[in-house]
């Protein structure tokens, strides 16, 4: 009876090492996801490390719930990460609009669009500012939306990430852009 109790032993054991090693090997393929969402929702270095820290901590005790046959790895990844960082910007009603990651230019236009009378008058880095004081005064759920919007995510994939429709997703981003639009034309009188 011992030794039937050790295999078993032996056995969960090792199920628990393939399935840590699985877990270890799919963050680091998608560690990008985890900085990326931690950048865009703390503040500074030391708040994005402790946040990086608590979304991968979440990722493990979560894992087990993963199901490869519901969703991508990197949309589950996602949802848990997104889930992790709006509990932790709210917890500590956190200001976010003058530490957002800084974007590019091309990020500005995919929101804006390239035949907005505000391109010709607003230099690129302006822009880029513009774009960055207008994501941090969206809500937590927008900001999300707007983060996988410029990571080029598919509206079904949004969907799944933030547990909404995908018309929702369509309509919050047009709503979203022409709100950008709206703002951006005030600040150069058009």
């Amino acid at each position: 009876m011992g030794e039937w109790i050790g295999q078993r032993i032996g056995m969960r054991t090792m199920r628990d090492r393939e399935r840590q090693q699985r877990f270890e090997g799919l963050l680091r393929e998608h560690q990008r996801i985890v900085f990326k969402v931690a950048r865009v929702y703390a503040r500074d270095l030391h708040e994005r490390d402790d946040l990086a820290q608590e979304i991968a901590a979440q990722l493990w005790r979560s894992f087990g719930a993963f199901d490869e046959r519901r969703a991508r790895f990197s949309t589950w990844m996602y949802r848990v990460a997104l889930n992790v960082a709006i509990s932790y910007a709210r917890s500590a009603n956190r200001s976010l609009a003058p530490h957002l990651e800084p974007l590019d230019g091309a990020h500005l236009e995919s929101v804006a669009g390239p035949d907005t009378s505000h391109d010709e008058s607003l230099e690129r880095g302006e822009r880029v500012a513009v774009l960055n004081a207008f994501i941090g005064s969206l809500d937590a759920l927008n900001r999300a939306l707007v983060l996988l919007y410029l990571e080029d995510r598919a509206y079904v994939e949004i969907a799944a990430v933030l547990g909404i429709s995908e018309t929702n997703v369509a309509t919050k981003l047009n709503r979203i852009k022409q709100k950008l639009r709206a703002q951006a034309g005030a600040l150069t009188g058009a």
